[in-house]
């Protein structure tokens, strides 16, 4: 068994064009233009490279910011392009039969499937990949927030000796990246990786957290939080409902409380708000232990913080207090 790591550019038209306004049998997000792909053998030893352009069929003229990014011409894809379907033999012959797939993102796969589905080749025979940021982020920090490829190479400290945007220039790096990853490990766990990264637990874990769990169907941000701060606000030793002080606003709509209960102390509360399809918030939320990174991070932030102003109803009791006069 090999693992093929995949990377690819492609083709998206101008807004408004001509090319934008086609009606295609199956909807696609951009039409191939390069495959890049690097071997990793079962050793985990950057073996064999594949490259090839590809001419487009539906998307014709190329995008300019897809040209400027990718160095790519059309006159280029006219001399050396060939046809999807001769392209895709001569990749799926390169690969062979048992291999796993791996790619930088979850983009690649998705246009390659759908560009498959277009032209009516089977799609099958990609069916087994993974994204290799997943494994990346479980065995560094932990996090499955997306990371740059250029940033995963400044974490292990390899130096970029291919073009950046060049299919097999970033394939390439991303075989570098993942021959220094426990592979089979991470395809294993992969599955919980995943999970985590769905259901929007972004960003490196600090280290304190005792608790996370998903919530869904609030119908806007103020029904969400004041979920979060009242009927969810559960101590998670005993599960009583816990006493919220003040949320805090983060990057990324990210929000953080601490909230006491009274038998077991103070905790630290975050959640991350997320819109779903249908128009209701969906609420990740991460419960640290009061001496936690995160809640010393909370109290520098109350420190910083200008007094709350009063509720509604607190301003109009004091509304209705006799105004001092001067003596």
């Amino acid at each position: 068994m090999d693992y093929i790591v995949l990377d690819m550019e492609w083709n998206q038209p101008w807004p408004g064009s001509p090319s934008a306004k086609k009606v295609l049998p199956v909807q696609i997000r951009g039409e191939i233009l390069q495959i890049g792909a690097v071997r990793i053998t079962e050793a985990q030893q950057v073996a064999d490279e594949f490259q090839v352009l590809i001419k487009p069929k539906y998307y014709r003229r190329l995008n300019r910011r897809v040209s400027k990014l990718t160095g790519i011409k059309e006159a280029r894809l006219r001399e050396e392009g060939i046809g999807m379907e001769e392209a895709m033999a001569r990749f799926r012959a390169w690969c062979g039969e048992d291999v796993i797939f791996l790619t930088w993102g979850f983009d690649d796969i998705t246009i390659l499937k759908e560009n498959l589905q277009l032209y009516r080749i089977d799609d099958r025979w990609v069916s087994r990949w993974y994204n290799a940021q997943m494994i990346f982020n479980a065995q560094t920090d932990g996090s499955s927030a997306q990371k740059a490829l250029k940033t995963a190479m400044e974490i292990f400290g390899i130096e970029p000796s291919r073009p950046a945007h060049d299919a097999l220039g970033d394939a390439y790096h991303t075989a570098l990246i993942c021959a220094r990853l426990d592979l089979q490990k991470g395809i294993d766990e992969y599955g919980g990786s995943l999970q985590s990264h769905i259901d929007g637990f972004h960003g490196a874990q600090i280290p304190g957290c005792i608790s996370r769990k998903v919530f869904y169907d609030y119908a806007d941000k103020r029904s969400a939080l004041a979920a979060m701060s009242g009927a969810e606000n559960q101590c998670p030793t005993c599960g009583r409902q816990m006493l919220g002080s003040r949320w805090f606003a983060q990057p990324g709509k990210r929000y953080m409380d601490l909230a006491t209960c009274p038998e077991h102390g103070k905790f630290l509360i975050r959640v991350r708000l997320s819109d779903q399809p249908d128009g209701t918030v969906r609420v990740s939320r991460l419960t640290y232990e009061a001496t936690s990174e995160a809640a010393e991070a909370y109290a520098r932030r109350v420190e910083k913080a200008e007094p709350e102003a009063p509720r509604r109803s607190e301003r109009r009791r004091r509304s209705r207090l006799p105004k001092k006069t001067e003596q």
